[in-house]
C-alpha cells in the first residue's frame, strides 16, 4: 500500500505518472514529494512506487 496524501492505495508497482493520471490530476499543474524528496516532473514516469511510500501531491489552482 502507498499512502498519499494521508490516505493509502493499493497502487504499488505502477509508476508516479500512471497514478497521477489514474486520480485525474493535470501532472503540469502538480508538485509531487515522494518520501520527503521533491519528485522532478521530468522523472514522473520514471518513479516506481513501492509499498510504504508516502506521497503528498499538490495541485495549483489558479485565482484571484
Amino acid at each position: 500500500m502507498v499512502k498519499i496524501n494521508g490516505e493509502c492505495f493499493d497502487v504499488a508497482g505502477k509508476s508516479l505518472a500512471e497514478c497521477i493520471a489514474a486520480m485525474n490530476y493535470d501532472p503540469r499543474l502538480v508538485a509531487v514529494e515522494r518520501n520527503g524528496d521533491i519528485v522532478p516532473k521530468s522523472q514522473y514516469s520514471e518513479v516506481i512506487l513501492m509499498d510504504g511510500d508516502g506521497v503528498e501531491i499538490v495541485s495549483f489552482v489558479g485565482g484571484g
